[in-house]
């Protein structure tokens, strides 16, 4: 602890507690219910995944899929810059007539009980829940998981087919709040799968919950998307002016794809205090060959060459995140505000 604590003062951030705060896992049904349809199966995405994991196929077939967990806290242990990781769940799509799980339509599914077991083996790892509104049974769903000490609950409504300004969810968020669970919803356009509904990453959708009052927090800045000719992201910025309980994490933003709003982003210093540091693990870790998704190549001039290269050399996944954002300008609180936020909400 105490190397950590030195390597975080040198590199000038906040003394704090540093948790990523948007971080994936993933199984396959191998000693646990989680499932992938094979329309992801057989994408080409699947196996880079996999491989961003520090695992493969071949070795959760043999192992169980709980050692996708074991492996994000092995090279968590190895951070000298990141304390804690937050690993978020992802339910099933419902029927919003039946309420029964749609098979067809949930491409990927990672039950609760899978992360909560697993961050429950390794305590830098945290639990966040997901819970689909249109489930019949939201309501023990939602009370297990606070019992269970989640730190949020977890929508990605473009894949989970979930309208975030549906009326028919108003009891949904008012027990959110009853239970002081905030919510994290994905904004702006999904490509990590192999279909999705992108008019749900409409960051506007998100005014029902805040208007009853939900902490929610707008996952990547809702970088990418746009509806009528208006980029979700500036959709979404007089937004975070408005709901002093809106926030947005900043996962995501160093990829290939996002590179053009980094500095739009920059420029907002009036909102600083919204953003909260995640990294969308396992994609800082993805790439095909030589090419990698994220890289602070991307970012020269803005970095100088000298930097660059050094960046390009952390060798840890989650230093390598961190660092990169906090050399391209992101603030300091950014880094510790997710402890804040949601471990001191927790009473953690």
């Amino acid at each position: 602890m105490q190397d950590r604590i030195d390597t975080r003062r040198k590199a000038g951030r906040k003394k704090g507690f540093v948790l990523d705060m948007h971080v994936h896992v993933a199984g396959i049904g191998v000693g646990s219910e989680c499932s992938i349809s094979p329309s992801l199966l057989g994408n080409w995405r699947y196996d880079l995944y996999l491989k961003a994991f520090n695992t493969s196929k071949q070795e959760i077939e043999s192992l169980g899929d709980a050692i996708v967990i074991e492996r994000i806290a092995e090279s968590l242990a190895q951070s000298a810059c990141v304390d804690g990781a937050l690993l978020l769940a992802l339910d099933k799509v419902y029927n919003q007539v039946s309420g029964r799980p749609d098979e067809t339509l949930t491409e990927v599914y990672i039950p609760n009980d899978f992360v909560r077991e697993g961050c429950a083996r390794h305590p830098g790892l945290f639990y966040g829940a997901s819970v689909n509104p249109y489930r019949p049974d939201w309501q023990d769903e939602l009370r297990q998981a606070a019992a269970d000490k989640t730190l949020l609950i977890k929508w990605l409504p473009a894949i989970q087919h979930i309208d975030p300004s549906d009326p028919a969810i108003i009891p949904f968020y008012r027990m959110l709040k009853e239970l002081d669970l905030p919510l994290l919803v994905h904004t702006g356009a999904e490509r990590s799968f192999s279909s999705s509904h992108d008019a749900l990453g409409d960051p506007c959708l998100l005014r029902l919950a805040l208007e009853e009052g939900v902490t929610v927090i707008a996952a990547h800045l809702a970088t990418t998307g746009k509806k009528g000719g208006v980029e979700y992201i500036d959709r979404l910025l007089p937004m975070l002016t408005q709901y002093d309980n809106l926030y947005t994490d900043i996962s995501s933003l160093t990829q290939l794809n996002k590179v053009r709003y980094l500095s739009k982003v920059l420029s907002r210093q009036d909102l600083f205090k919204k953003f909260l540091f995640g990294s969308d693990f396992p994609l800082t870790n993805s790439g095909l060959g030589p090419f990698r998704l994220v890289s602070p190549w991307y970012f020269v001039p803005r970095l100088s060459v000298k930097k660059a290269y050094v960046l390009s050399r952390v060798a840890n996944v989650w230093d390598r995140d961190l660092l990169l954002k906090e050399a391209l300008g992101f603030p300091a609180d950014s880094f510790v505000r997710p402890a804040e936020l949601l471990l001191d909400k927790a009473g953690r």
